[in-house]
């Protein structure tokens, strides 16, 4: 799976045109520098948050995100039109690079800071086994559960609503690597744990199941971010 540069936090969309326009006309990009020396426009930062989400990987000798982003600091260095020329001069084996791979956990950050989402397994699903041990339930499993049942849950936030005719009410929706949970937040809840509801990205919930004509939600009790870990 792709997905668009549009995506890229941070990346203007002039940018982001240049650089398609550029691959459209004349190939696609060899390199990193090939990369730099074609689309002279693109800036030091957006280099570097392009190979950090992944972006670079598809270039010839690019064995990995670290491995653009060490690319992109030596493209960085280029100077004169000697160098700029002869850019290959400036390359190493990527075996000979100091910098090892992302971590699951790393590639997963970078994702979710520069684009929102990432087009790999969901950050749930590797959290799976250890939030089944604590009775955690995912999304697919809530909707089997009884009304008025006591359950946990835990997702990534994609959207908060506080609307004007709720009374004070919160509505969060949480997703997981098997779908969508629905979390009805309280007023006096809300009021003790704001910040957490406000600003945390992954969320742990408990309280009762409200499964009516299909429709589900948990009425949380408690709230409190979701660790790594």
């Amino acid at each position: 799976m792709r997905m668009g540069l549009g995506y890229a936090k941070g990346l203007r969309k002039v940018m982001a045109e240049a650089l398609v326009e550029t691959r459209e006309v004349g190939g696609r990009f060899a390199s990193v520098e090939d990369l730099a020396l074609r689309v002279p426009v693109l800036n030091k930062k957006e280099l570097t948050l392009l190979a950090r989400v992944g972006a670079l990987n598809s270039l010839d000798g690019i064995e990995h995100r670290r491995d653009a982003l060490w690319q992109v600091e030596r493209a960085g260095k280029m100077e004169g039109p000697l160098l700029r020329h002869n850019s290959e001069w400036l390359r190493e084996a990527s075996d000979a690079l100091p910098l090892r791979v992302m971590m699951t956990e790393e590639r997963l950050v970078a994702d979710y800071a520069g684009t929102g989402l990432t087009v790999g397994r969901h950050p749930m699903h590797y959290r799976r086994d250890g939030l089944r041990r604590a009775g955690v339930l995912s999304a697919d499993e809530l909707r089997r559960c009884r009304d008025g049942e006591l359950v946990r849950a835990a997702g990534c936030v994609i959207a908060r609503q506080r609307p004007g005719t709720a009374k004070g009410f919160i509505f969060l929706s949480m997703e997981d690597e098997t779908g969508i949970a629905n979390v009805i937040v309280t007023p006096d809840l809300y009021e003790r744990e704001r910040m957490t509801v406000v600003r945390c990205k992954f969320l742990w919930v408990e309280g009762v199941l409200q499964n009516q004509d299909g429709v589900v939600h948990v009425k949380a009790k408690r709230v409190e971010a979701l660790r790594a870990g």
